[in-house]
């Protein structure tokens, strides 16, 4: 990096920072205990919110010169958020740190191959929902082909880096795009009518986790809810505002607020946490731009997750849940419980199954080491916490992992394989296990 991007990097930092939100920082340290990046470097201090934002500030202040290494600090910080909510100045890190990705990114001199990989997922790929189904259907003909099982034998897979090969192993099965394509936009309540709601579908979520939206459909059926899924609704945005493409991702916010706002739903759903965070704080990414903060202000009122949705409307104590004899933990979306505040309800809906024995698990709020791509693009930090997540499963003895959020949800998947307990532990969305103790 020469002086000269140096320089150029620094003036970025100082126009374009929340200097206000970085003054903030009192440097109590409160917010190194969550930080899953402190710990696992052996409180090394540049890993932390605290040192981060002092390094935000060093650039900004002109007294500290960008480099490798403090691109390699933010970049190995999972965004799990979790130094928020024990704050007492209420800094907002996640705003600070995606604000400084952006710029970071804005300035990194890239191949053309690598350059053209990125153009093509966020600005060919994600912004696209026709294209996302597509390139389902292309995964779900190499899972039915035979072509999975014959890529495996003969390893075509290991020319992949590990970290993909590893996760190639655990996907779920692809719907065909014609059963995507089949299912209705709206779907009538059962029983009493208690609210009209709006299924914001994500990207992911209705293609390679389409069974799970289904799950979650007929939950909010038979909580009362006539069901509406919006046309020309498309991914949250969050994949893109969180690998510095922040542009792309306020198009898509827009896109999303017009899509729902013709639906004229009392609420709008969600069941990812990842989406949740990222479509919650619409907008601040809208704060810039009056006429669309206020559609925007209006679209984050109406969101709610799943769980919350199915306790406000009493599903626990009118339906009755069951499940065989088991032991159940709950693995915490980062997103859901530090940017959505949503941790209670899961908890509530899981501990009222019948027949299934929950147990908390230590370090349940700490992040899993997904976080979005993050253990694709630090697979070494991600599995090292994946690992020591493991170790905390196994002491609750937990035959089923019950998650709210599909990056989770693959984690502890992957998490089961590497500690050698598939077929004897299961990773599941909410969802589908509370559509599995309700039928």
């Amino acid at each position: 990096m020469t002086t000269s991007d140096k320089k150029k990097i620094q003036q970025d930092f100082k126009e374009n920072m929340d200097y206000d939100e970085l003054l903030n920082c009192m440097r109590c340290g409160f917010c190194l205990p969550s930080c899953p990046t402190y710990i696992e470097t052996g409180h090394q201090e540049k890993y932390s919110p605290r040192g981060r934002i002092a390094l935000m500030k060093g650039i900004t202040d002109g007294v500290v010169e960008p480099d490798e290494d403090i691109a390699h600090s933010l970049d190995l910080c999972l965004g799990c958020r979790a130094c928020e909510p024990v704050c007492p100045s209420g800094v907002q890190y996640g705003h600070l740190l995606a604000d400084a990705r952006t710029i970071l990114q804005h300035h990194k001199k890239q191949s053309v191959p690598v350059k053209m990989v990125r153009k093509g997922i966020f600005n060919g790929l994600f912004p696209h929902q026709d294209r996302v189904e597509k390139a389902t259907g292309l995964l779900g003909f190499y899972q039915r082909s035979g072509l999975e099982k014959v890529g495996r034998k003969i390893g075509f897979m290991n020319l992949f880096p590990k970290s993909m090969a590893a996760m190639e192993k655990i996907l779920p099965q692809a719907p065909k795009r014609r059963e995507i394509k089949a299912r209705p936009r709206y779907f009538a309540h059962d029983g009493e009518k208690k609210a009209t709601v709006a299924l914001f579908t994500g990207c992911l979520m209705d293609t390679i986790f389409f069974k799970t939206n289904n799950a979650t459909i007929k939950l909010l059926q038979k909580a009362g809810c006539d069901v509406v899924i919006p046309e020309n609704q498309l991914c949250c945005g969050a994949l893109n505002g969180h690998n510095g493409e922040m542009e792309k991702a306020r198009e898509m916010a827009k896109q999303n607020i017009e899509a729902f706002e013709k639906s004229d739903a009392d609420y709008i759903i969600t069941n990812a946490g990842g989406c949740s965070a990222f479509l919650i704080e619409y907008d601040h990414l809208l704060k810039d731009e009056p006429e669309w903060a206020k559609r925007a202000k209006h679209f984050v009122t109406k969101l709610k997750d799943i769980s919350a949705i199915l306790v406000d409307l009493d599903f626990q104590k009118t339906h009755r849940l069951r499940l065989p004899e088991q032991t159940i933990t709950y693995q915490d979306s980062c997103h859901l419980r530090n940017v959505m505040h949503t941790f209670r309800e899961p908890r509530m809906l899981l501990q009222s199954i019948e027949g299934a024995h929950f147990v908390e698990m230590e370090g349940a709020d700490t992040c899993c080491g997904s976080a979005g791509d993050y253990n694709i693009v630090q697979p070494e930090m991600a599995m090292q916490i994946l690992d020591h997540k493991m170790e905390k499963v196994e002491k609750t003895a937990a035959k089923t992992i019950v998650t709210a959020n599909p990056g989770c949800l693959l984690e502890m998947k992957l998490g089961v394989d590497r500690a050698g307990k598939s077929g004897k532990v299961r990773a599941v969305h909410i969802a589908d296990l509370l559509l599995e103790a309700v039928d």
